[in-house]
């Protein structure tokens, strides 16, 4: 049997890749800090003899290299996302991002681990001058989310010098699905459960963006990890198809059964610092493998939109009586 470690694993997209191995039979050890994590994101795994879940954190180097010990394969999803946080405290992407990414190398390199996988960003294409951007664009970074992203990747590929390990990196733009408990539909539907007369949207809600199911991103994952064997293997995932945060915000809206709200801008083409205004990515990569996402963008929203809905206790129409989860 193979055994796997996901750092990150009680987050949103880890939470689902655990989901993925222990149904293709892995035994799984999750690492997590549960700064963000969340153990309901697992709780139906409970009992599960192949999974064990360590409460821990990638920046102490002795607890990574301890708990991947006995690994055929790390899927390293660990990370600090929250790019307006990086705004004021420019520690957090090195910490995490990089000197976490730099443990995770190291214990993979004691411990003889052969496969490294890295959930990486399309953040740090910065705002591309090519759309839709493959993965040899090399753009400016707009982001310490992003600057951090791309040191790890390099990281990563210098040590593919240095060890027989293998790395594969995944770019994703914005990933959507039950479990998401942040970005813009958590925050639309947690404003206008507050106010349901109006929704404040930052920027000017013309920012198009690459929505993708988190299935669809677990599935494109495992594949390009299945089907490509260098050395160094780099895929974007996405749809190449663009909804707008204006569009995004009409749907929450209509999932909750609300009517005449309110639109009110903040301003300018990006919401905040770091919030690259257009992101299509190029998929052809990963296409030539045999991936292809089952899901539109507007299938996704709807779906997260009334995940999230449950998930803060509303229901469709609760918002109209001022009713907050």
């Amino acid at each position: 049997m193979r055994r796997a470690l996901v750092t990150g694993g009680l987050g949103f997209i880890g939470s689902h890749l655990v989901d993925r191995l222990l149904d293709d039979e892995w035994e799984v050890v999750v690492l997590d800090n549960l700064l963000t994590g969340n153990r309901s994101n697992l709780a139906h795994h409970t009992g599960n003899p192949r999974l064990q879940v360590i409460e821990g954190d990638i920046r102490d180097l002795q607890t990574v290299t301890t708990v991947s010990r006995g690994c055929e394969a790390v899927f390293h999803l660990a990370a600090h996302a929250l790019m307006r946080v990086s705004v004021d405290d420019h520690r957090a992407d090195l910490d995490y991002n990089v000197i976490g990414t730099l443990n995770v190398l190291e214990s993979v390199s004691v411990n003889k681990i052969p496969d490294l996988v890295f959930a990486s960003t399309s953040a740090l294409y910065g705002e591309a001058a090519v759309v839709p951007t493959p993965e040899e664009y090399s753009g400016i970074q707009t982001s310490l989310y992003g600057a951090a992203k791309l040191a790890g990747e390099a990281y990563a590929s210098a040590f593919v010098q240095l060890t027989p390990m293998k790395f594969w990196a995944f770019r994703f733009g914005t990933v959507l699905g039950e479990r998401c408990r942040r970005g813009a539909i958590w925050d639309f539907e947690h404003k206008l459960l507050k106010n349901p007369a109006e929704l404040e949207i930052l920027g000017n809600g013309k920012q198009s963006k690459d929505y993708l199911s988190v299935g669809d991103c677990v599935d494109g994952i495992m594949l390009g990890y299945q089907k490509s064997s260098k050395p160094v293997n780099i895929f974007n995932l996405g749809l190449q198809e663009q909804t707008t945060v204006d569009e995004l915000a009409d749907i929450v809206i209509e999932e909750m059964g609300l009517s005449g709200v309110r639109k009110r801008y903040t301003g300018g083409v990006r919401g905040w610092i770091g919030d690259n205004p257009v992101v299509c990515l190029s998929i052809k990569k990963i296409q030539e493998l045999g991936w292809r996402p089952k899901s539109s963008p507007e299938e996704i929203i709807r779906q997260t939109a009334r995940w999230t809905l449950q998930e803060l206790g509303g229901g469709r129409g609760t918002a109209k009586s001022g009713l907050v989860g």
